[in-house]
């Protein structure tokens, strides 16, 4: 394999390399597995179905997740411990917590007390079993020479196997995994995908929408070995799409939702949908008077800024009807962040720089960057592409306060594409072959399993690739058949783009 591209600080173009592998192909050497202690109990009998996880580290905290499957009624006390060793000789924190009805049997501890930039070990347990050893990971404090995160997206289980995570699980050289929406899907079965061959059918056997609906559908995602691995071997760090809620949501409603065929109202359906989220992802819960919100940041000492949105449920504006239609798209009054995220993401950006962070990461679920069709018409108004105003203000800061080094991470779109972001890619301001005139680049990663916008035959979709890219000048590289994953490998000299693909 060459690093091709390295996308330096000061000639800051959208080019990466697309690497090809396939899950246990012997590309990537094996993570160091943590002991598992099963217990006594196996199958349908045991108490930690659902495995272990971790996410949102800081340099000093993580939070540690897992869930005990219990009789409804029961409140059980779960020991923690986390360790400096995989045998958890060398404790460096734990305690006991209680598994709730009220919270679906969930356990979330916020784990204090960890040194900056380095590895820990955890395990749960009751009186009946203990669950598997996770692996964990702080983030740097001050200083660091080198991170690498990989990006993943868009995993539904009718479509096939989960062998992107089980490839994520196997690495070793990871710092953290982004998680940037579309974690499971709402469908009923063979709504969207079958899976029935594969064993892999939706429960529970309709549309989820009420909140034991939502519990069980991510209760069933949980049972994935694939799943379980890369959250037990890594920490997490997720931010949700749609289809947690519905699809193309928005703030007061989704095309996917529709009370007069009996769905109830949306605010409930969405307060369930967040509840459950909330519940069974490894999140640090941000409370607030409207709700718990998923917009926050990361600081991964002084070599990025982690700046992670919400552009489905915080404050984003209905999607227009039509993609022709110029005067309520041109509309300066919708948004696809709402008010105070923008301010909120200005404000990020603006002290990252002050700071003198190397580079500033933005998570989140939807492409970013200009894409039209052959006639110039937008091709999808639920993007970044249907709020022009909300993207203006972010490129304009960009340009007015010289933010340098801005990478966008993106997902929703079940393809990958290396993109340079700029105002007018087709304008006389913007040179494509050197970059000259781009702000940003946006990275995007290809789904886990839901399939691609040209599905069919490979050689047509491969030239409809080669066609993208050709005709739009920003568009660098464009993949619509393969599954996986990106990884952004980051130094101080140069932010590196690979996709993995899995079978």
């Amino acid at each position: 394999m060459t690093d091709k591209y390295p996308l330096t600080r000061r000639r800051f173009v959208g080019y990466a390399s697309a690497l090809t592998g396939t899950a246990g192909s012997g590309l990537l050497a094996a993570a160091p597995r943590a002991n598992t202690t099963q217990g006594s109990l196996s199958g349908s009998d045991r108490v930690f179905q659902h495995g272990v996880a971790s996410g949102d580290p800081l340099s000093d905290r993580v939070i540690l997740w897992t869930r005990v499957t219990v009789p409804t009624d029961e409140v059980t006390p779960v020991r923690w411990v986390i360790a400096t060793d995989p045998d958890l000789l060398h404790p460096v924190n734990q305690g006991l917590v209680s598994a709730l009805p009220a919270r679906d049997h969930t356990v979330k501890v916020d784990a204090l007390g960890l040194e900056p930039g380095r590895s820990y070990y955890y395990r749960f347990e009751t009186d009946k079993e203990a669950s598997d050893v996770g692996r964990t990971r702080t983030l740097p404090e001050r200083t660091a020479s080198r991170l690498r995160l990989v990006a993943a997206s868009c995993a539904n289980l009718p479509f096939g196997y989960f062998n992107a995570y089980a490839h994520i699980a196997k690495r070793s050289d990871l710092d953290l995994v982004l998680h940037l929406g579309d974690y499971l899907y709402e469908y009923a079965p063979n709504e969207y995908g079958n899976g029935s061959e594969l064993g892999r059918v939706h429960y529970p056997p309709h549309e989820i929408i009420s909140l034991s609906d939502y519990r069980a559908r991510y209760a069933q995602y949980r049972t994935d070995p694939d799943l379980q691995a890369a959250h037990r071997e890594h920490p997490w760090i997720c931010v949700w799409d749609d289809h947690e809620s519905s699809n193309n949501s928005w703030r007061d409603g989704a095309q996917n939702h529709n009370p007069e065929l009996g769905e109830g109202s949306w605010s409930d359906r969405r307060r369930a949908a967040v509840q459950a989220y909330h519940e069974w992802l490894p999140i640090r819960e941000q409370p607030s008077a409207a709700g718990s919100f998923i917009y926050r940041s990361f600081q991964l000492g002084d070599l990025a800024s982690l700046i992670m949105l919400d552009t489905r449920l915080h404050g984003r504006s209905k999607q227009i009807a039509e993609r022709t239609d110029n005067v309520k798209l041109n509309d300066a009054t919708r948004t696809i962040l709402g008010a105070d995220q923008q301010a909120w993401l200005a404000e990020q950006l603006r002290v990252a720089e002050r700071t003198g962070t190397t580079w500033k990461i933005i998570g989140q679920q939807l492409m970013f960057a200009q894409l039209i069709d052959d006639e110039g018409v937008l091709l999808n108004v639920d993007q970044w592409d249907g709020y022009p105003h909300s993207r203006d203000a972010v490129l304009e800061q960009l340009r007015a306060e010289h933010i340098d080094n801005t990478v966008i991470l993106t997902g929703d779109i079940h393809s990958a594409w290396a993109i340079d972001v700029t105002p007018d890619p087709m304008g006389d301001g913007y040179d494509s072959s050197s970059g000259e005139g781009s702000l940003a680049v946006e990275l995007i990663t290809p789904s886990v399993t839901s399939p691609g916008p040209w599905r069919g035959d490979p050689v047509t979709a491969r030239e409809r690739e080669q066609a993208v890219v050709r005709d739009r000048p920003h568009i660098h590289y464009a993949n619509f058949r393969e599954h996986g994953y990106l990884l952004l490998d980051l130094d101080h000299t140069r932010a590196k783009a690979q996709w993995w693909f899995v079978d």
